[in-house]
């Protein structure tokens, strides 16, 4: 089977592309060279930018795949264009969208791929929302072969959790408090992406996924609180949490407020269902308390990486100095 993957070196489809390879797809990879991950042994590699129409088609020339799947489309522009290209020399193409476009808060749970899509307080998830549409038409109207994929917070050994990454863990480990947004009781599912990748490879040229809207997410369901406390045992030490309410985290800072009033404030929990139906037999079995493990592993094995933010920093001191003030 031959499969592209539109870029294939992130966080998510650094672990797809190898296990792709080593499920016998003989697997392309487009993209412009710049990833820090490296390109897995074993592709083959085409260089040319998706941004530039003309770039993708004289890297691609006259190559058909079984499978294509565009892990940078973020704009209806950005689907439009694949559209165009790989009408007619695809069995399938792969959208990866995200399960934030489901509706935030949910009205209930556990969420379900016919959940309704609404997510007013964040553009990207809005994005997202329109590119599905777009690909929905194009099912429905000519028959486009499009498979819907939905990852949550996916992570490998490069991504902590927090909006503030390692300056979180730094915090902690001098003994100060960090931020937790609400009262850190929120649900959460954070999945490993080897977990996802066994998931998603079974997808590409299966039939039964075309047309389809799939999530794939761990079914470990974690408090924020929780996150925090797995992240510290694993750097050595203990979190003191301050809780602040997501809406005066936003009002603070409108980098930080988007993601969590449009994802991580709200608890979201899924029904896999569906993925071990189209997977049967498919699990995720990796704990975050191992993933954490990794984590910090990572980060620890080239100081490098351990990159404080000054502005971050700062901005939790102030928003707890007020806390504790109005607390008084």
């Amino acid at each position: 089977m031959r499969v592209l993957f539109i870029g294939g070196t992130g966080i998510i489809s650094s672990a797809c592309s190898p296990l792709a390879i080593e499920s016998g797809i003989e697997l392309y990879l487009l993209n412009r060279g710049k990833s820090h991950r490296g390109e897995p042994a074993g592709a083959k590699i085409l260089h040319g930018d998706i941004r530039d129409r003309a770039s993708v088609e004289s890297a691609i020339g006259d190559l058909t795949f079984d499978a294509v799947v565009d892990w940078i489309a973020f704009t209806p522009e950005h689907i439009q264009q694949d559209i165009d290209i790989f009408r007619g020399r695809t069995g399938q193409f792969v959208f990866i969208s995200s399960a934030s476009a489901y509706q935030t808060p949910p009205s209930s749970l556990p969420v379900t791929e016919s959940t309704i899509l609404d997510n007013p307080h964040w553009g990207y998830s809005r994005n997202k929302i329109a590119c599905e549409e777009m690909l929905v038409r194009a099912y429905r109207d000519e028959k486009f072969p499009m498979t819907i994929i939905r990852p949550s917070h996916t992570y490998d050994q490069t991504l902590l959790p927090f909006d503030h990454s390692w300056t979180v863990v730094d915090r902690m480990r001098k003994g100060k408090p960090v931020v937790v947004h609400g009262d850190g009781t929120s649900l959460w599912v954070l999945t490993h992406h080897r977990d996802f990748a066994r998931a998603f490879v079974p997808l590409l040229g299966n039939s039964h996924a075309i047309g389809e809207a799939i999530h794939i997410t761990s079914d470990e369901w974690l408090t924020w609180n929780q996150i925090y406390d797995i992240v510290a045992a694993a750097a050595g030490t203990t979190a003191e949490k301050v809780h602040i309410p997501s809406t005066v985290l936003a009002a603070h800072d409108p980098n930080w407020g988007p993601g969590l009033l449009g994802d991580k404030a709200n608890s979201m929990v899924f029904d896999n269902s569906k993925i071990k139906r189209l997977v049967p037999g498919w699990t995720a079995p990796t704990p975050f308390t191992r993933g954490a493990e990794e984590i910090i592993a990572w980060y620890e094995a080239d100081q490098s990486r351990q990159k404080v933010d000054d502005r971050a920093n700062a901005l939790e001191d102030l928003l707890i100095d007020r806390i504790k003030v109005a607390s008084q």
